[in-house]
């Protein structure tokens, strides 16, 4: 196999079917140094055993995923997704702590839909704002960075509010950089006239906590939410969108993130090999050189 980007971490849903050890164990075998992970394989087998098997690993840790859903009006359903943000921001500490050098303690955050019966979007992307005022307090004490994904807006009535660069980077402007950024991931934004602005502006901003990459293609399935490809497999112009990222000074490592149902099917070893493939030809001839991890 080539040699594999030292940028590249495998984002968890990737390979979804995988469990923890599963996930840690393939990403490692293939020479990729990182990983984000999501919450629920960590709790399938507690936060203290998760991050002592990432410890063991010898991975970066690049993200958690996800939190936040808390567009609802006020009330105890509102109340319960507040809580378990909390926690959410507690796990992502504790794993950031648990990885190698060069971990991020990073949080993505997925405003979520429309409640029930609702037509105001403006109303609910004000109480996605207001959530991150109460959760912003308890990131900081804890050195988590809260980062808000925008949603290609197919998914803007059911699954997130937030559906540009834009609107998530209004949303941050109220809070310090390192506590509120914002998620740079080319499927939900590569169509958004105004994109490489944005990416400009929240590198001015210092607000891009994460840039994650897969790509585009059609015909969608009839579960969109499951629509992504590799890199390089569909219409995505990593060139321009990597370039400018990279221009505001990003330096990080680089998510690949993909909902597929085929490629969830498949041998997670052979999809994390795939993925560098893929990623080392779209994504790594734009980067502007090799990492060096610091802690």
């Amino acid at each position: 196999m080539s040699v594999v980007d030292p940028r590249l971490s495998i984002n968890q849903a990737t390979i979804k079917y995988a469990d923890l050890a599963t996930a840690l164990r393939v990403t490692a075998d293939a020479g990729i140094e990182a990983i984000g992970l999501w919450r629920e394989p960590v709790q399938e087998v507690g936060l203290a055993t998760a991050a002592a098997m990432l410890t063991d690993s010898g991975l970066r840790f690049t993200t958690h995923c996800r939190a936040g859903f808390f567009t609802m009006p006020e009330g105890p359903a509102r109340r319960s997704s507040i809580d378990d943000n909390r926690v959410a921001i507690d796990e992502a500490a504790a794993l950031a702590a648990a990885g190698a050098p060069g971990s991020t303690a990073i949080l993505v955050l997925v405003a979520g839909g429309l409640p029930e019966g609702s037509r105001d979007i403006v109303g609910a992307r004000e109480r996605v704002r207001d959530a991150i005022g109460e959760l912003a307090p308890h990131a900081k004490a804890a050195g988590v960075t809260l980062a808000i994904e925008p949603l290609h807006p197919m998914f803007a009535s059911d699954r997130c509010v937030v559906s540009t660069l834009g609107q998530a980077l209004d949303i941050a402007a109220d809070f310090e950089p390192e506590v509120v950024g914002a998620t740079v991931d080319t499927f939900h934004i590569f169509w958004d006239p105004d994109v490489l602005p944005a990416i400009e502006r929240a590198g001015r901003e210092g607000r891009i906590a994460t840039y994650q990459v897969c790509d585009w293609r059609t015909p969608l399935p009839a579960d969109v939410l499951l629509s992504r490809h590799y890199p390089g497999d569909g219409v995505i112009d990593f060139a321009s969108l990597t370039r400018a990222v990279e221009a505001t000074g990003y330096d990080r490592d680089i998510e690949v993130e993909i909902f597929n149902a085929d490629i969830w099917a498949a041998d997670p070893a052979e999809v994390v090999r795939r993925t560098a493939e893929a990623f080392g030809a779209a994504v790594t001839p734009h980067l502007s050189g090799a990492r060096t991890p610091t802690a």
